[in-house]
């Protein structure tokens, strides 16, 4: 399915992407040669496959979330550089 400059150009557009003359027509090409892979691959018999997400059998490497105790406030503002009423003291980011 071949692209037309235009249509190129709209979804630059679309993007907010500067393109030069010579970028449009290297995006014509190439984006047109995504469009009839993507053609071809809808010829491909698909009936009876069941949808998958991921195909290789990874598995989660993150740890299960467990519950834990928390800190106490002594314990939270123990490094604090400033602390003031059990709360933590910043510097004011805006001047009055």
């Amino acid at each position: 399915m071949p692209l037309s400059d235009a249509e190129v150009a709209h979804v630059a557009r679309l993007a907010r992407l500067g393109l030069s003359d010579d970028e449009l027509a290297l995006m014509r090409d190439q984006l047109s040669h995504i469009l009839e892979y993507i053609e071809l691959l809808q010829e491909v018999d698909v009936t009876g496959v069941e949808p998958t997400a991921q195909v290789t059998g990874l598995v989660s490497v993150m740890r299960p979330d467990v519950v834990k105790g928390a800190l106490s406030r002594d314990e939270v503002l123990a490094n604090a550089p400033e602390q003031r009423d059990g709360m933590f003291r910043v510097k004011p980011v805006f001047e009055e």
